[in-house]
């Protein structure tokens, strides 16, 4: 269920609404604990007839944590264009630095949103707020929030950040406070339970792609050339697999669903060596959380945000590659690129901009309508209402029975594992 703050008590702006209409999610992958449920539904987005707040007297606040996207500006200034003149809120500010802007503790003043001062920002890269990882002090962000007169919050970011959205909803329900968090998810990686599509993600593919070609350049162009690229996810292969889709010039996709092994018959360094021989050159594609069983485990680490900091597969597969090669007296030529920073830094595409578009959008109607500790999903090309505590529960993976993971295979004419 949907936690709201209230009756709505103002009449909307807006010409057209909908109902609370619910969606039965009929292809999702469900929880353990959900399986007793076959009910599960969902509240559509999007604009409702009335209001909670009264846009004359609303102040909204926008955050922005994590790492880099393609299209976070793109959200930030959708989300003030249909704040200010859609619903006609003219009090909006964003908080610099993540979390960190929450805190009072870290002296930054939040940033006065202009539509002069948005204007152009969608035509570049990265977030105009400035953005962190790591925990924030929910007691001292909630004192903050009440202390400007926030009605609302906009949380734009990942797991973590979602989680602490949470708990700032949480805190200000225990303290009574009037506090709409809606959140809007972004992970490049597309990894988001109860989303299709993030935004960014098909902007990362084509970028990707660019580098793809640029390495089967670089593999056909030398004698037994071979290309190894490193592209992002963590946990799951959708970027990978997209750009190995799309630009058909991949041999070898490894990704994380997938484990594999180097050594053996059917290992993956015998297939490659069977490639080269046949085609004499090949172009790798692994995303960073691939094979991580591979490497030198040593102790645990973990990023101010609570993940765990990866091994590097790239360098580990680089060496891997020449070494093996150069026992077997086999002469090859290996380049290595790692695009990841320069894919997630650069503007969205005009398809990730509509999307984010959208994104910003139905998160307004749902803060707006007074709706809290939601983050807008979207599943079968419609946007949703998902409790943050349930898509916050698991990630989403490439389903290996999938059409993704199919197609990457025929594009690839890979095994389908390597054991």
């Amino acid at each position: 269920m949907i936690t709201t703050l209230g009756e709505p008590r103002f009449h909307s702006p807006l010409r057209y609404s909908i109902d609370d209409r619910i969606l039965i999610p009929a292809s999702i992958k469900i929880l353990p604990e959900e399986k007793q449920n076959n009910n599960l539904m969902f509240e559509m987005a999007g604009p409702r007839s009335m209001l909670f707040f009264n846009p004359a007297e609303t102040r909204a606040g926008i955050v922005t944590c994590g790492g880099l996207c393609p299209g976070m500006n793109n959200v930030i200034r959708s989300l003030f264009l249909e704040l200010y003149f859609i619903y006609g809120v003219k009090d909006i500010v964003g908080f610099r630095y993540g979390y960190k802007g929450l805190d009072p503790a870290n002296d930054m003043e939040p940033l006065v949103l202009t539509h002069a001062g948005i204007d152009d920002i969608h035509r570049e890269g990265g977030t105009v707020l400035g953005t962190s990882r790591g925990p924030v002090d929910i007691s001292a962000a909630v004192d903050n929030l009440i202390k400007r007169k926030i009605n609302i919050l906009f949380t734009i970011g990942g797991d973590g950040t979602q989680k602490g959205g949470y708990e700032l909803f949480k805190e200000a329900q225990k303290r009574n406070y009037q506090l709409a968090v809606v959140g809007i998810p972004k992970t490049i990686d597309n990894d988001v339970s109860y989303v299709s599509r993030t935004f960014g993600y098909l902007t990362a593919v084509e970028e990707a792609c660019k580098v793809i070609s640029n390495a089967h350049v670089e593999a056909k162009s030398v004698e037994y050339g071979i290309s190894l690229v490193k592209l992002m996810g963590r946990h799951a292969g959708f970027i990978a697999i997209g750009a190995t889709v799309a630009s058909q010039d991949v041999n070898f996709v490894l990704v994380p669903e997938v484990p594999f092994v180097l050594e053996g018959e059917n290992g993956f360094l015998k297939a490659l060596r069977d490639r080269m021989i046949d085609r004499r050159h090949a172009v790798i594609v692994v995303a960073e959380g691939a094979g991580q069983n591979l490497l030198i485990q040593g102790p645990t680490r973990y990023d101010k945000s609570g993940n765990i900091i990866l091994k590097d597969i790239g360098d580990f597969l680089y060496a891997q590659i020449v070494n093996y090669f150069k026992a077997e007296n086999f002469s090859v030529v290996v380049r290595y690129f790692d695009p990841s920073y320069s894919i997630r830094s650069c503007p969205a595409d005009a398809e990730d901009a509509i999307l984010c578009d959208l994104y910003a959008r139905n998160a307004v109607h749902a803060a707006m309508s007074g709706k809290t500790g939601l983050v807008i999903g979207y599943l079968h090309d419609t946007f949703i209402h998902v409790p943050i505590d349930l898509l916050t529960r698991k990630s989403k993976c490439v389903d290996l029975k999938g059409w993704e993971w199919k197609a990457a295979l025929a594009a690839t004419g890979q095994a389908e594992e390597f054991s």
